[in-house]
């Protein structure tokens, strides 16, 4: 099938990321979002990104007008009714995500694809809120979304061959490579990302090291570019909370249970980059 519109479901930093990744490569997108406030917020930041890529590589450079102009924001899920492919990024809380594939569900075509950017919800269980299971799949793309070239790509129980084909055009027409795994809470990168996250949360907590010590020992190391404090903060520490929760509910095993240092800056609005302070201040 032709890919051509897409429709990406949630204007926070990963919706965002998609839909400027999308728009770069020629897609015409719909972002859809439950505020106006939030799409004026996108818009701009999408304007941003797109300045500072810019300042930092003359040769990717791009007019942010024609950009911008390949994006229709919206608060109105009607105008999916026309799209190809759907990816949802809303945050990571099943109720929620429940009701969004149930409407998305009856809106679009019955030939489009629904792809969940989730970082552990099951893909199964996502796509048994659908009546079209086997349209559903997972793609666990990376952040900062335009930068990163490869993607996690997840089969769920009833996703079919044709549907991880689609998947794979997809990507390659964003410029994006896969690796599908099968379905399982977390996949492969979050199960083990999000557990090293939570140790090293402890690590503060338990006043073992300072997060600048522990970062400074994954980068030293290990060659890592990020810390996993570091990491956390650009994810946004209320996403990697509400991703422990669901490896700690799916799983019931105390290894995955979240440090309360970590649920108590999340309680606090210490969110990270998005929220200008974190395990450090931005």
């Amino acid at each position: 099938m032709e890919i051509q519109k897409i429709g990406v479901i949630g204007a926070g930093v990963m919706g965002v990321g998609v839909a400027q990744a999308l728009a770069q490569t020629g897609h015409q997108v719909v972002l859809i979002d439950i505020s106006d406030e939030v799409l004026g917020r996108s818009e701009q930041e999408i304007r941003n990104n797109l300045r500072f890529q810019g300042l930092f590589s003359k040769e990717r450079a791009e007019d942010p007008e024609k950009v911008l102009g390949q994006i229709a924001f919206t608060t109105d899920y009607q105008m999916l009714g026309d799209v190809d492919f759907v990816v949802e990024n809303v945050v990571e809380k099943w109720d929620v995500k429940k009701e969004v594939y149930i409407q998305t569900d009856r809106i679009c075509p019955p030939q489009s694809v629904l792809a969940a950017n989730t970082s552990c919800i099951s893909i199964t269980r996502i796509g048994s809120a659908t009546n079209r299971p086997d349209k559903v799949i997972g793609m666990h793309f990376m952040n900062p979304v335009p930068m990163k070239n490869t993607t996690e790509v997840i089969r769920g129980h009833h996703t079919s061959d044709e549907t991880v084909e689609t998947a794979k055009t997809f990507l390659s027409q964003m410029g994006k490579e896969c690796i599908v795994v099968n379905d399982s809470p977390g996949f492969v990168s979050n199960r083990v990302l999000m557990l090293t996250i939570n140790e090293a949360v402890f690590l503060v907590h338990e006043q073992v090291a300072s997060p600048r010590e522990i970062d400074d020992i994954f980068k030293s190391c290990f060659g890592h570019k990020m810390g996993p404090l570091e990491t956390a903060d650009l994810i946004g520490l209320d996403t990697i909370l509400y991703s422990v929760e669901v490896l700690h509910e799916s799983f019931s095993d105390s290894k995955y249970r979240p440090c309360p240092l970590l649920r108590r800056m999340v309680d606090a609005g210490l969110h990270g980059r998005k929220s200008g302070e974190g395990f450090y201040q931005y």
